[in-house]
């Protein structure tokens, strides 16, 4: 039998976090551990281990979750920081690039982290521009595998309201209708949708650079439930 998969996860408040913590309730192949700064509200049934450490120690609780995959889900937004781009740009840039560092000194073997559909480092949204910025440092790190998400809005229970996302959730009903052809790529997903997405991405075992779009991440997800249909398993042991 193999060992499980070691995951340590950076942003488990989150609402990814928060469902990929979730979505590892009851895995016995998957070996959760969260890095927080604060404790953390778990579910009924949840086993794995929460390091609580302020982020200029992040380095060491990484290296003591003996990681095989490094999870990133942090995030703020302009709202939080008070439309303030240099506090913006110290969270979704570089402490998300610290953490890819961290990861490959800790010896992890994979990097998976939550951007955004439409990240360009060009882009004159700064938003967008900072997401597309990380992305073209991230491939920079050393990572063995290097996994970046792309979701548009993200639907799913947060602790706080954002009116973009309210509206997101009245109208993701209608994206099938709607959003066609390139415009795929804005379809709103559900955070357990995206955990899901992770938990996929875990077992792959191939180096490299992907990015995944909207219709990406669910083909991973139909990849990896076809492999378990047929008994076929891209595990690292």
């Amino acid at each position: 039998m193999s060992k499980p998969v070691r995951i340590c996860l950076v942003g488990a408040s989150g609402l990814v976090g928060t469902a990929l913590i979730a979505a590892c309730v009851g895995r016995t192949d998957l070996r959760l551990v969260a890095v927080a700064r604060r404790e953390l509200s778990l579910p009924r049934g949840a086993t794995m281990e929460v390091l609580l450490a302020e982020p200029e120690h992040w380095a060491d609780a990484i290296a003591a979750a003996r990681p095989d995959v490094v999870v990133c889900a942090l995030g703020t937004t302009r709202a939080k920081v008070n439309g303030d781009e240099a506090a913006f740009r110290a969270v979704d840039h570089d402490l998300v690039l610290d953490c890819a560092r961290w990861a490959v000194e800790a010896g992890a073997r994979q990097f998976i982290v939550v951007s955004s559909v439409g990240a360009d480092p060009h882009a004159r949204n700064a938003y967008l521009r900072i997401k597309g910025e990380t992305e073209a440092a991230l491939a920079r790190t050393g990572q063995g595998r290097l996994d970046i998400l792309q979701p548009s809005l993200l639907l799913g229970p947060r602790a706080e309201r954002r009116p973009a996302e309210t509206v997101a959730r009245a109208l993701a009903f209608l994206a099938p209708l709607l959003l066609h052809g390139g415009a795929r790529r804005f379809r709103p997903i559900h955070g357990a949708a995206l955990a899901e997405v992770i938990l996929a991405l875990v077992q792959q075992k191939a180096r490299g650079r992907f990015v995944h779009d909207h219709d990406g991440m669910l083909r991973v997800v139909r990849r990896h439930a076809f492999e378990r249909s047929l008994g076929v398993s891209e595990a690292v042991d």
